[in-house]
């Protein structure tokens, strides 16, 4: 059980829905990472990678959601782009 304090005067299903939607975007955020990138089984120990690899892994994500080229997971995009060289310029917009 959690326990929430607020300002308004509003009844408890509105706080219900609001913390549910909140909850629900930030766990597709970290399931596409966990799954696609596997940031859970990272063993980074230096202090500039523990930093500097999220975010490019979270860009990397973007990039791979943004493209429209083909209907496919992004896990076979990344597939696809790590063997062929004109398919990730293509992803990276040169």
């Amino acid at each position: 059980m959690r326990y929430y304090i607020g300002s308004k005067p509003d009844n408890a299903s509105f706080y219900q829905q609001n913390i549910r939607r909140h909850w629900e975007i930030e766990n597709k955020l970290h399931w596409a990472l966990d799954v696609d990138f596997q940031e859970d089984a990272d063993r980074k120990r230096n202090k500039n990678a523990v930093q500097n690899f999220p975010l490019a892994n979270k860009v990397a994500l973007n990039i791979l959601k943004n493209d429209q080229t083909k209907n496919i997971s992004i896990r076979r995009k990344m597939n696809i782009a790590a063997l062929d060289l004109n398919c990730l310029l293509v992803l990276m917009k040169f």
